[in-house]
């Protein structure tokens, strides 16, 4: 193909530097329920899963139950403290605002914290109207499955084997690959981890970028060739 249909953005971790910040809400309420964890080992291990997702994998994992008044407690503590802390990943304007083609949003946060964190970090413009939350979507399920990328293709009139994913974790690259797209990882904001670029390769990543300047050039390069050539 010469050109993509569709350019799809994650958000958490990708456009807005937000993932270290719920790592560190969520990690202190495992924590203090029975299981320690660090930020930084929740956000490596766990990245891009719903907080309700992650508690489900520990308690299948280390047998501890969890309460699940805790996902309500992490969605007002993490909702607060973006509020106060969150910022757009470095060169992220320059590099939205260059894509020609269409472009979206997918992610797993509500639409509500969404809309929060692309206003307060001036992306919400470059997206209006394009922007999906798993949990509006008719199934409602969150990534590492298909729906949400393939429900905004539908939705766009993007074909999915045209599509570009950008995605900074393991279970969105999986997903993005179910749905038919093809992958680009993203290590440039600060919860990326030693291994990561290799962590999404292996998950189907075509190739991965740390800085936003590299985008066009990647997407222009990977158009040129074909999965299937």
């Amino acid at each position: 193909m010469t050109q993509p249909d569709l350019v799809i953005f994650d958000c958490d971790g990708v456009l807005v530097d937000s993932e270290i910040i719920a790592a560190r809400v969520e990690a202190d309420l495992l924590t203090s329920a029975g299981f320690p964890i660090s930020a930084e080992e929740l956000a490596e291990v766990y990245a891009g899963l719903t907080f309700k997702d992650i508690m489900l994998r520990i308690e299948e994992q280390s047998q501890i139950p969890l309460q699940a008044s805790l996902i309500d407690q992490a969605e007002k503590l993490v909702d607060r403290r973006l509020e106060a802390e969150v910022r757009a990943v470095d060169g992220v304007h320059e590099a939205v605002a260059a894509v020609a083609v269409q472009r979206c949003i997918c992610s797993n946060s509500s639409a509500a914290r969404l809309e929060m964190t692309l206003g307060k970090t001036r992306l919400l413009p470059f997206f209006s109207g394009r922007v999906f939350s798993s949990l509006d979507t008719p199934t409602r399920k969150p990534k590492p499955a298909p729906d949400v990328f393939l429900h905004a293709a539908s939705t766009l009139g993007a074909e999915p084997t045209r599509t570009f994913v950008i995605e900074d974790s393991v279970h969105g690259v999986a997903g993005a690959r179910a749905a038919g797209m093809r992958a680009i990882g993203f290590t440039g904001a600060s919860h990326s981890y030693p291994g990561h670029a290799d962590a999404l390769t292996e998950a189907g990543a075509e190739t991965v970028i740390r800085r936003w300047a590299d985008l066009a050039g990647v997407v222009a390069a990977l158009s040129e060739w074909s999965e299937d050539a």
